[in-house]
């Protein structure tokens, strides 16, 4: 199966198609175009895409909202992370000295391939070209705080995602699981189909307020389970299938 993705090789960043151990690079994203080749164990993988917006929905796993005894929204709960929080795999994750509890988060993250503007639920799925695995990190105590979640969410580095991007025909959506471990520990696990507010729900909210731009970045919510880590940990979000994320807490 052929995956999409972003590296650096030789000082150069490029899109790159994966096919096997070998990555092509191609002119953008969306491409199919073969270019120069390399071994992938000799290139840095990066986050996925460069999007305009990363945009997240909070609580959207009823157990995850019930493990912090906060009610079910009633509609899609929605926060954006800005860009200079966008890490790639293998990347640090830097503990901020502002905060003493910062969280991991698994979550399916979706690669928007269209312009999207007030978009309908029975069209939604047309918007999106693929899945990766993004972790949701989150200075827990500041969101507490700050009674909104732009520090908690927000700080830098607190968005890896990748390795790459699986394109929506090649998946097999309603089997997907997130599963995210600690230092190997399996500490969440749950399937895409527990989501209150699924992925066209999801599309067709955001895109009544706000333009999704082809390569944004969507994380879809986490389910229950998630906790805290210290530097030196390792966390993994892996979603069979799609891929396996994994980065380090410095």
């Amino acid at each position: 199966m052929e995956r999409v993705c972003r590296f650096r090789v030789d000082g150069r960043e490029s899109y790159g198609l994966i096919d096997g151990d070998i990555v092509y690079e191609t002119n953008d994203l969306f491409s199919r175009d073969r270019g120069a080749r390399h071994s992938l164990a000799g290139v840095e993988l990066l986050a996925p895409s460069l999007p305009s917006k990363i945009v997240c929905v909070g609580r959207n796993y009823l157990e995850h909202a019930a493990e912090f005894n906060n009610p079910v929204p009633v509609e899609p709960l929605i926060f954006l992370k800005p860009l200079s929080a966008l890490n790639g795999p293998g990347g640090a994750i830097v503990y901020p000295p502002i905060s003493q509890r910062v969280d991991y988060e698994a979550e399916l993250g979706l690669v928007i391939g269209r312009r999207a503007r007030n978009v309908p639920r029975d069209r939604a799925w047309d918007y999106v070209f693929g899945f990766t695995c993004v972790n949701d990190v989150t200075a827990r105590d500041l969101q507490r705080k700050d009674g909104q979640w732009t520090r908690g969410k927000g700080c830098d580095t607190f968005c890896p995602a990748g390795p790459w991007i699986v394109r929506k025909e090649d998946a097999d959506f309603a089997s997907l699981r997130v599963r995210g471990y600690l230092n190997g520990d399996l500490v969440q696990d749950a399937p895409v189909t527990d989501m209150i507010f699924p992925v066209d729900a999801i599309i067709a909210y955001i895109t009544e307020f706000m333009t999704l731009e082809p390569g944004d970045l969507v994380a879809t919510g986490t389910p229950s389970g998630v906790g805290p880590m210290r530097p030196g940990a390792r966390v993994t979000v892996d979603i069979e299938g799609i891929g396996r994320l994994e980065n380090s807490v410095v």
